[in-house]
């Protein structure tokens, strides 16, 4: 019988070859018995974890040698869902054979491709994104045990949402690769915002120092900046409108030219544009230093021109104001 045939073809059909191959036949999942690390020479870590806001539990075993640190053999068990028990196979696979550092590096997203058929497919629906985020919770439990530390010294990063146990990086990760637009999509991915909600603007009931719709704002913000520059850098400037031309100037300004008149504590603004019988006139102010150096009208001036002319196009002219 066809996945389709299953469930009407629609959410059946979001889960992977290989999330229902580790769903039902799980490699790693069993434990590991003090005798068996002993006999390896290996130290047993077992660390608990739990998603209370779902229910879900997964118990981590590592047999780590002492001596390298290396995770000779990993096992779990989970009360969860099928997602919850692919996920978790995958980690324990990709702890085996690496230092605990080098599993502590191990994320939630990893994880999920990991369990991709297609490297630019989703291996799950976003509502259950969060069983990767538990996968991911237990190695950094497990990790604590064995170094013998708090679990919040191992954080890398700001957790926006204490429910789900989401960090700011998974979040921004998650709206670059799927090119979220909304905040209920984030939350469908990862479970951020999902629960008692804080995070997702001001005024909840917990004050949180990164918010979802911030989060979002900014990402998207990045994102349509990156886009506008490639679009700038594959234009032939000549074929540039006169607001495509201010973006393009002012990208070339920032990246190359500004930040070495800022060093000497110097800057400077674009205060107009203009074509001019096929020249591009750009009209600039010095600030700071550079509007009393000495060679503001003849060097600086001419690295600005030069250097706008080899980025953009030979029909430029700059025009000091």
């Amino acid at each position: 019988m066809a996945k389709a045939d299953l469930i009407g073809g629609s959410l059946w059909d979001q889960y992977s070859s290989k999330v229902d191959e580790r769903m039902t036949n799980p490699r790693y999942m069993g434990k590991i018995t003090e005798e068996e690390a002993k006999a390896m020479g290996a130290r047993l870590i077992v660390a608990d974890h739990g998603a209370e806001v779902c229910g879900d539990a997964i118990r981590l075993y590592w047999a780590v040698d002492p001596d390298t640190d290396k995770i000779l053999m990993a096992r779990f068990k989970t009360f969860g869902c099928g997602t919850a028990i692919a996920s978790s196979d995958v980690m324990a696979e990709m702890c085996t054979g690496r230092t605990v550092d080098d599993a502590l590096k191990i994320t939630n997203i990893d994880v999920e491709k990991a369990l991709r058929d297609d490297e630019n497919k989703v291996a799950i629906p976003p509502q259950k994104m969060h069983c990767s985020v538990m996968a991911y919770d237990v190695i950094k439990k497990a990790t604590s045990i064995y170094k013998g530390v708090d679990m919040a010294s191992l954080e890398e990063e700001d957790i926006v949402c204490e429910c789900a146990r989401v960090s700011l990086g998974t979040i921004k990760d998650i709206i670059r690769i799927n090119d979220l637009k909304t905040v209920e999509e984030i939350t469908h991915y990862t479970k951020a915002g999902a629960f008692c909600k804080s995070c997702i603007r001001p005024g909840g009931h917990e004050k949180r120092r990164y918010y979802l719709v911030d989060i979002l704002k900014e990402v998207r913000q990045e994102i349509e900046n990156e886009k506008v520059a490639k679009f700038l850098e594959q234009k032939d400037f000549s074929l540039m409108n006169i607001i495509q031309k201010h973006k393009a100037v002012e990208r070339v300004l920032s990246e190359h030219v500004r930040p070495n008149l800022l060093k000497e504590g110097g800057n400077l603004e674009v205060l107009d544009m203009k074509e001019n019988n096929g020249i591009t006139q750009i009209y600039i102010h010095y600030l700071g230093a550079c509007s009393i150096c000495p060679s503001s009208k003849t060097g600086t001036l001419s690295y600005i021109e030069g250097f706008l002319k080899k980025e953009l196009s030979e029909d430029i002219q700059i025009i000091i104001i």
